[in-house]
Formats: structure tokens, sequence, C-alpha cells
């Protein structure tokens, strides 16, 4: 793997996202397949996180993909309060877990380890390969894959209209972590927002914006608004109130 690395990021961080994209598909399959939802997920991306996390701590690039404590003070950051705001807007408007017990226990361990590989995957290895030569189609392409990458989802189930929505989400996330990033120099706080973003998905039902829109893809519809408006807002505060750093270590 260091070699590969080493050789070409891009390169490395490409094969990542292969193998962990076609891996999480053939993974549900499997977990469908024997009835019980998310098991072999959770399996496959416990497995691969912990491969990159031994990966990065052995070679020393905890600093270099942000495994570390971030360098503009939380209170210059509004203490990341759009971000818990952004992640819990489904909850906010309405609280009903979406699962039995077992799938929802597993649902949350699963949503875990996502938040940590994908942050890794798009905002470490793909943003950091290609920042290298050019740090602007680095912010593009490693926003832009991300909410994209989300489009196996509509292989997997999901209707068109909620998984456009989802990938312009996606994107606009995508966009504020990695701003996020370089400011800071830290990948921590993308991983917790990303996690929790996640596990809460499986715990709201934004009813109360289904109701109010009067159709569920109306309340869909209202909840992403809701969603990117916050990242969007917070964004804008990123790139205009927070200290600039040169580069990144």
């Amino acid at each position: 793997m260091k070699k590969l690395f080493d050789k070409n990021e891009v390169t490395f961080a490409i094969i990542i996202i292969v193998i962990y994209v076609v891996g999480s598909s053939l993974m549900m399959n499997l977990s469908e397949l024997i009835g019980i939802p998310f098991v072999f997920e959770a399996v496959f991306d416990i497995a691969l996180a912990a491969v990159l996390a031994v990966f990065v701590a052995k070679n020393g690039l905890k600093e270099y993909f942000g495994l570390c404590k971030p360098e503009v003070s939380a209170g210059k950051m509004l203490f990341y309060i759009p971000l818990l705001l952004t992640a819990s807007v489904g909850i906010i408007f309405g609280f009903a877990p979406q699962y039995d017990s077992v799938p929802l226990v597993i649902h949350t361990v699963f949503m875990l380890f996502v938040g940590f590989l994908e942050e890794m995957i798009f905002r470490g290895f793909l943003f950091r390969g290609m920042a290298k030569n050019n740090m602007t189609a680095a912010i593009i392409v490693s926003a832009v894959t991300f909410g994209i990458g989300h489009i196996v989802n509509l292989f997997n189930g999901y209707d068109l209209f909620s998984n456009i929505l989802q990938i312009i989400y996606a994107v606009a996330v995508g966009f504020l972590l990695v701003f996020i990033f370089i400011r800071t120099g830290s990948l921590v706080p993308c991983i917790v927002f990303h996690s929790l973003n996640n596990v809460l998905s499986g715990f709201g039902s934004a009813q109360l914006l289904t109701d109010i829109a009067g159709s569920e893809q109306g309340g869909q519809m209202l909840n992403i608004c809701i969603r990117i408006a916050l990242a969007v807002l917070y964004l804008l505060y990123v790139l205009l109130c927070t200290p600039k750093r040169n580069e990144l270590k």
C-alpha cells in the first residue's frame, strides 16, 4: 500500500474509492439476502476503516490527513453549532426511529464508520493527493465526487427524486467540509459531523416538514433545502470570518 501511495496518491485514492463503493454495494446485497439489514455493510466498513487507520498511523500520516486537533479555536468556528443543526434537522422536525431495535443498533454502528471512511477517502486521500498540484481542482473534485458517489444508492432501492436530493445535499456539504479541513488543518470535526449526520438519519422522520409541505416529496425537498441553506451560510462564515492558512502541512 505504501509503495502505491508514494508513487501516486490520486491513483491510490481512486482505488480505495472503487473498493469502498463496490464493496459496500455487494455487502448491502448480502445483508438483504440473509434478511438482516446493514450487518455485512457494517462488518465491511469496520474492516476497511481498521486497514486505513493502521496504514495512516503506521506511516506517520495522522497530521497529514488531519487526524489531529484543529489549529483554529472552537470559538472562532462558532463551536461547530451550524454543523450540529444541519445534522439534526431530521429529528428537530420529527423524532421517529426508522428501524427495529437490532437493525437500528447495527445501522448506528455502520453509519459511524461510514462517516470516518468517507471523510478519509474524499477529504483525506483524494483531496490531499490532488491539492499538491491544483488546490482549486482538488476542492471541486473532492466535493463533487463525494456527492455523485451517492448515485450508487439509486441501484440499491432509492427512488430517483430522493437520490437527486441526496446528491445535491452531499455536494453542498462536501464543499463545506473541505474548507473546514483547509482552514483548521483537522479532519476530526468533519468526521464527527459526518458520522452524526448519518447516525441521526436513523432517528429522524422530519414529519412536521412533510405536514407543512403537504406531501412526502415536498417534505423531503424542504428538509434538504433547510440543510443546504445551513451548510451554505456556515460555508460563507468559514470563508469570510475564520483565519486563513497558507497551506496544509
